[in-house]
This record gives structure tokens, sequence and C-alpha cells, in this order.
């Protein structure tokens, strides 16, 4: 800000100095054109005046001015009646040449004393208005710099404000250069309270994320233990047991989505492991994982890998957002297969499924837009994709087309491919 209230008054200072410069030369100009045609006019009628009085006026002769009549200089002896420029001996001369009929005045003024006395009295202004020019503008700039220097240094401290610890000491009035005004200080002392406010929240948000860590996951690992031990009984009929295993299955899924609202919840990756991940592994991993959500639908679930592909990335990112990818396509497809194909940098899902219509497909990624009322769902597992995919730069392109299937394709920048025999 400072450096552009310095170019700012720069330029200004520049403008008006040109301006006055300008000023004073054609101030010069038009009082040679003006002033001293109109004196030399004003003398000339003077002398006729006085001439008709007394035949014997003398012509005008001063420092500046000299008239003739008679002996008329050879050089002057040409010229019309009217302003002629002459040059003798070096100076430079105004010539006025005035005709009453019976006789002719010429009025030679000396124009050069004339122009040294212009420039002289228009140079002397005119430094004077610069100096004074040039002093205001340093004051001025030096006065809106002290006045801009709060904010200044107000926004240095939001940019160097730490967002997971924000101090709401640090836009304290104690910290504001000397002589700030009130409106500055009255957004020191907003800045103060919304840094308070932003800690409140950052610790409301630390306690709901470990409280909903234990409290939420501790009943969905007792629902899948009692589901376990329900399905190894013997005692259950089948329909009882695919019951069973629907809430089993269920619990997993609330397992996985809690998970995943737990880490978006997070500010940042701090506390999540990187590691190097088969994504081989894990795709083949999530694969099982969704083959029952077929649900005894004539869906196969397929894996073609052209390369080892591996990736370092927290693990269980990765697993959630390939999770969620394929558990939405088993859960579209109604016949037909949902193939997964691992390539360089990249996977590839493809399934058969009700596909999406370009609507739909723009609006992916937006909170509980889901392809069809008709299956089960709420419409946040690719809004989790969408919002993972931003976070740790793994670019996500979905295509489909109603009746056909859909297409999606997730990018992983900085994956190693190595070939499968290795």
């Amino acid at each position: 800000m400072s450096a552009r209230l310095g170019r700012a008054f720069l330029l200004q200072a520049a403008f008006i100095s040109v301006t006055a410069v300008i000023g004073v030369f054609v101030a010069g100009a038009l009082l040679e054109r003006v002033l001293i045609h109109e004196a030399l006019q004003s003398e000339a009628a003077h002398f006729w005046e006085q001439r008709a009085l007394r035949p014997q006026f003398p012509l005008p002769s001063t420092r500046n001015l000299t008239g003739y009549m008679g002996d008329v200089p050879e050089a002057l002896r040409p010229l019309a009646p009217g302003y002629h420029p002459w040059q003798h001996d070096g100076v430079e001369y105004l010539v006025y040449v005035n005709d009453n009929g019976n006789a002719r005045l010429y009025l030679v003024f000396d124009r050069s004393s004339v122009g040294r006395l212009a420039l002289f009295y228009g140079l002397v202004p005119l430094a004077i208005v610069l100096l004074t020019l040039y002093l205001s503008t340093w004051l001025g700039f030096h006065a809106s710099r002290r006045a801009v220097s709060p904010v200044i240094a107000l926004a240095r401290s939001v940019r160097e404000l730490d967002p997971k610890f924000p101090d709401p000491t640090v836009f304290g009035p104690e910290r504001l250069p000397r002589g700030a005004d009130d409106e500055i200080r009255e957004l020191s002392a907003a800045l103060a309270w919304f840094a308070q406010r932003l800690n409140e929240f950052i610790d409301r948000e630390r306690h709901f994320t470990r409280d909903a860590s234990h409290e939420l996951r501790s009943p969905l690992t007792v629902i899948q233990m009692a589901s376990d031990l329900l399905l190894q009984g013997t005692n259950l009929g089948e329909p009882e047991r695919r019951a069973v295993a629907r809430i089993r299955r269920s619990a997993r899924d609330m397992e996985e989505l809690t998970a995943a609202f737990l880490l978006l919840a997070r500010e940042s990756e701090t506390g999540l492991p990187m590691e190097t991940v088969s994504v081989n592994d894990l795709v083949a991993a999530e694969l099982e994982r969704a083959r029952p959500l077929a649900n005894g639908r004539p869906v196969e679930l397929q894996l073609d890998a052209r390369c080892c592909l591996s990736l370092e990335a927290p693990e269980k990112v990765l697993s959630i957002l390939v999770g969620n990818l394929l558990r939405n396509a088993v859960a579209y497809t109604d016949n037909g297969r949902v193939r997964v194909e691992i390539g360089t940098g990249a996977i590839v899902i493809h399934d058969t499924g009700v596909g999406l219509s370009e609507e739909r497909v723009r609006d992916i990624g937006r909170p509980f837009v889901r392809g069809s009322t008709e299956r089960p769902g709420h419409g946040v597992g690719l809004t989790i994709v969408r919002r993972l995919s931003d976070r740790f730069g793994w670019p996500v392109e979905f295509s489909s087309q109603p009746g056909v299937g859909t297409r999606v394709r997730v990018t992983f920048p900085g994956a190693r491919a190595t070939p499968l025999e290795h």
C-alpha cells in the first residue's frame, strides 16, 4: 500500500510540474503576442496624436524601443504594415510598421530583454510553486503512510495468524502504532473478537472430533460384534441371517461414514500417517467389501490391473474415496458388471448401471444429490469423494449416459507405476 501511495503522489507531483512548466512558456508566448503587440499599437497611436498637435514631437526612443520615419534602416524599408521579426547584430527585435496614410512609422522593439524578464519572472514563481508542491506532496505522503501503517500492521498480523491456535492478543491496542485513529482501534478490537470466536470454534471442533470418535464408534463396534455372534449361531433361518447380514453391513457403512466425516472435520492432515499404499491391493479389498451390496443381482465385479500402482498417501483416506465410488457403482447397477482398471497414475471405474443425465453429472459432489431416489443412500458419498479429491489433489472426472452406465476416473499425481511382473 505504501508503494502505491508513493507512486500516486509522485505521478500527481509530476503531472502538476509538467503542467506548470507548460503554463510558464505559454504565458511567455502570450505576453509577447498580446501585451507587447498591444503596447506597440498604443505607442504608435499616441505618437500620431502628439505629432498631429505638435509637428516636432520626437520619435519614441527608449532603452528597448526606437522609432524611425525618415532615416529608416535599409533592411526595414521593404516591410509592409504589421509586425515583423528582425535580427540585427545578434539581437532579436520585433518591428511594428504603422501607416497613417501620410507617413509611415517604424517601431523597433528589443524583444530579447522582455524574453529574459518573462523567463526570469516566470521561472522564479514556478520554482517556488514546485518546491511548495514537492514539500506538500512529501508531507502528504508521510501523513498518508502514517495513516495506513496501522492497517498494514493489522494485515500482517492476520497473515501471520496461526489458524490452528489463533491468538487474540496479537490484535491488542498496545500493538498498534502510536497515534492510531479510533477507526483503526475499532478494527483491531473487531479482529481480536473474531480471533477469540475462531478459537472457541476450533476448541469446540476438537472436542466434537474427540467425543464423536469415541461415542459414535463404540456403539457401532458393539453392533458389528453382536451381528458376528448372531451369524455364527446355527438357530437362525435364512431370512433372519440375511437381515442380520444387512445390519452388519449397515453398521460397517456407518463406521466408514463416521470416519470420513471425522476426517473431513479436521483442519489439516496432521495425524494422518503417510505411507506407501498399494493401490492394487486396496482396490481388490474394497471390491470384496462392496461385493455383498449386489445382494443376489447378476452383477460381476472385475479388476483389470495393467500395472502395479503405488502412492504416498493416508491409506484410510484412499480407502474411503475408492470404497465410496465402488459402493455407489454397485448400488446403481442392476445387472452387468462393475470393472476397475488400474493404469499409469490413475484408476477408472466402469459400471453398466442406470447412468446419469448431464444435469445430474454437473450436480455430482453437491450434498444430498442422488442419482435416483429409488436407491438406498443419503446422497453424501460422492460429496465425501469430491471433498477428499479437492483436499488431497486427486482429480475425479465423471462421465455418464442414462441406461448405459457411468465412468469415473481418479488421477493420482505422483503415483508410481511398475510392470506387473515386478
